[in-house]
């Protein structure tokens, strides 16, 4: 027999924007396979979480996803869901509410985010009251001149791979010490796991290094520096087989009407960032075009010239959104599309 550790995780109920939140259990297996079916459902004090009241407190984590943990032996990440005493899923379960029971919604997330220094709650080569040189040289950068952050990143990016994620590439972003990684899933509830265990290991990467990552959509706030997205990229079959330029547009046009369903969903202070400025498209418009990034909705070079086959890219998103809540929105758009 085999004592593993196995670190659940879950969402708490702080609304609009939720917390991980993960504690770890430790069984004895004698042959464990790390499966989802091997694991048990555990509980923990929701009132502690803004999740139940303290005279009813016990809330119900169900694995749902389960990675191994490239920082611990015999670890394991398990990504649940939070469910109510009755079995039924608790109201902060966004996840439960995902309409793609059959994987045909594929997504790739672009998460960018800041490395910040704890000392002085600024971003990476952001001196102590001022200001480092202007956007321009960061983006894709090398070199210690422009370059911030680039051994955390590659951390990241080595424990990430390392834990069976779908992880495709890291980039540093157009703003000092602001970096971007990106996931792909075929599936809308894995490609929100893979997000949600990414930004776990990203998070606890940073302990103890005298820095944190600040996932607000603008934290620099009125100023001439770039926000923090989470772009959305997507496709369903119609998406990817179509070869329609009329369908295509059918498609993106049926997110006019719902922008404000949309804009609730993706991530809390996107106003800050959503300007029309700083290549992103004003929260009160909607608009969508070929290869524009100022556009809501690009629709990729690469997928035109396949002959409109591919995928759509909603750039609306925040860096802070929730990839559940934002997949099962899209999919509510796009889905009733035939």
């Amino acid at each position: 027999m085999a004592k593993i550790k196995l670190e659940y995780i879950w969402l708490d109920g702080y609304f609009p924007t939720q917390n991980m939140r993960s504690k770890t259990k430790v069984e004895e297996h004698e042959d464990f396979q790390g499966t989802v079916e091997e694991l048990g459902l555990w509980s923990f004090d929701g009132s502690s979480t803004k999740q139940a009241s303290g005279g009813a407190s016990d809330c119900i984590l169900k694995p749902v996803a389960i990675y191994p943990d490239p920082t611990r032996r015999n670890g394991y990440l398990v990504m649940t869901e939070v469910m109510n005493a009755d079995g039924t899923p608790h109201i902060s379960n966004a996840r439960a509410t995902i309409e793609d029971d059959d994987n045909d919604f594929w997504f790739g997330f672009e998460q960018e985010y800041f490395i910040m220094n704890t000392s002085t709650e600024l971003p990476l080569g952001f001196p102590r009251g001022g200001y480092p040189a202007p956007q321009g040289m960061y983006y894709c950068s090398v070199g210690g001149k422009h370059t911030h952050g680039r051994d955390l990143v590659e951390e990241h990016a080595d424990m990430c791979i390392d834990a069976g994620l779908n992880f495709e590439g890291i980039n540093q972003e157009v703003a000092s010490g602001q970096w971007e990684y990106q996931l792909f899933a075929k599936g809308a509830k894995k490609a929100g796991d893979e997000i949600w265990i990414s930004r776990y290991l990203l998070d606890r990467l940073t302990e103890g290094k005298g820095m944190y990552i600040e996932y607000h959509p603008k934290p620099l706030g009125n100023t001439d520096w770039n926000g923090s997205g989470m772009h959305a990229n997507f496709s369903n079959t119609i998406l990817r087989t179509c070869g329609s330029k009329e369908k295509y547009a059918e498609i993106c046009e049926a997110f006019r009407p719902l922008v404000k369903e949309h804009i609730q969903v993706y991530g809390e202070h996107n106003e800050q960032r959503l300007t029309g400025d700083h290549e992103t498209a004003s929260i009160h418009d909607f608009s969508w075009g070929v290869s524009d990034r100022g556009a809501s909705i690009r629709i990729p070079i690469i997928a035109v010239e396949k002959g409109y086959k591919g995928w759509l890219e909603d750039r609306r998103p925040s860096s802070n959104g929730d990839p559940y809540k934002i997949a099962a929105r899209i999919i509510k758009t796009v889905k009733p599309v035939k």
